[in-house]
């Protein structure tokens, strides 16, 4: 039996193997690693929210009021008002009855999924829908269904399959910004879908929150299709600038989500300061459109045929992404290479990663390095 050096090698002699490097500076739009400055495309900070004066002040109060930690599970003594004022306050932005907070967004999707399908039923998944997504989808005991990414008409051939054969529940997941490619699902043609077979929709807005809508609310906000989505998925890690995830839904939903999803059940409760500073940041995002246009910027100064703040440079072959984003370090960049199982094979990428705290000036000097990659 090979030990983890046998198998740590495989990964390296395949240009698969990852280690952590620590940076020397708070996460912003320029940050120091190993001494050298570097300007930041690589966190999923859209906003330039996770260092926001308003926000880190929103936290430091929230520490002052109710201190460090829930030092319980939301159904022992882990729910305190910061927890519960989020949850309205959310639930109205996303014009559902109801929302609870997680741990993560990793922490939603296993333990929201599992709860809402069994073994009687379907889950119907887009083909490059986050890892989370798939887990959760096959930790529920539910058959499992891929469609091909984006393609609807695929969709709904399973849907009618299915429908004809069986009675149980089917739900669709699909992201509405995908984050490894930061292309738009096509969203209005999947709700009418799950409308004409009786399915329900779980829409994971990690990377759309903050991003699109008039108030920041995602795609399904920028559609007008908010009330016709079953369950809002999406994170606070990202243009909300801190950590933990919700679930928008109604409030018979939220209820039997207590009662059945195990990551929300047998976990401790987020920080009281956390959900404390995450009303703060919602209302940001909320009043945000200037944050918003700063971003669109420079994603047209960037590429002018994007739409959302993820940009991806696809090489192809390990080896090439992974000297391309050394190159792009060694001229100041941060710019990650992102390979499989994260993307498919022979897909590997450069993920860039655009937020309003950049510059102009760093975004056109960007621009220059990759026209320059070798």
């Amino acid at each position: 039996m090979s030990g983890p050096e046998q198998e740590l090698q495989q990964l390296s002699d395949s240009g698969l193997l990852r280690t952590l490097r620590p940076l020397d500076s708070p996460s912003g739009p320029q940050v120091t690693r190993d001494g050298l400055p570097l300007w930041n495309f690589a966190s999923n900070d859209y906003l330039g929210l996770a260092n926001d004066p308003r926000l880190v002040a929103a936290f430091q109060e929230g520490l002052s009021l109710y201190g460090a930690g829930s030092a319980a599970s939301r159904l022992i003594t882990g729910t305190l008002p910061p927890h519960e004022h989020f949850e309205q306050q959310l639930a109205a932005a996303k014009l559902s009855e109801a929302a609870l907070l997680f741990a993560s967004g990793f922490a939603t999707a296993i333990g929201v999924i599992p709860a809402l399908v069994g073994k009687d039923d379907h889950v119907i998944v887009d083909k490059l829908s986050h890892a989370s997504l798939i887990d959760g989808a096959r930790l529920s005991g539910a058959t499992l269904r891929v469609f091909p990414h984006n393609d609807v008409r695929r969709l709904g051939e399973l849907l009618e399959k299915i429908r004809s054969k069986s009675t149980g529940r089917i739900l669709i997941l699909t992201e509405s910004v995908f984050s490894m490619d930061g292309d738009l699902c096509p969203l209005s043609e999947i709700v009418e879908l799950k409308d004409r077979f009786g399915a329900v929709l779980l829409l994971d807005e990690a990377h759309g929150f903050g991003i699109l809508g008039p108030t920041g609310m995602g795609l399904a906000e920028e559609l007008g299709l908010q009330d016709r989505i079953d369950f809002h998925m999406g994170t606070l890690s990202k243009a909300a600038g801190l950590s933990g995830a919700y679930i928008a839904c109604s409030a018979s939903w939220r209820d039997l989500l207590i009662n059945r999803a195990r990551s929300f059940i047998y976990s401790t409760a987020p920080p009281p300061a956390l959900a404390h500073a995450a009303s703060a940041s919602l209302e940001i995002i909320q009043s945000g459109a200037e944050l918003r246009n700063r971003l669109q910027e420079n994603i047209r100064l960037l590429d002018t045929d994007a739409i959302t703040p993820i940009i991806p440079k696809i090489l192809g072959e390990n080896e090439q992404v992974l000297a391309a984003s050394t190159h792009l370090e060694e001229a100041g960049f941060l710019v990650p290479a992102i390979r499989y199982p994260t993307v498919p094979r022979g897909t590997a990428r450069l993920r860039v990663s655009l937020s309003a705290a950049h510059p102009a000036s760093a975004v056109s000097s960007l621009s220059e390095a990759l026209h320059q990659l070798p």
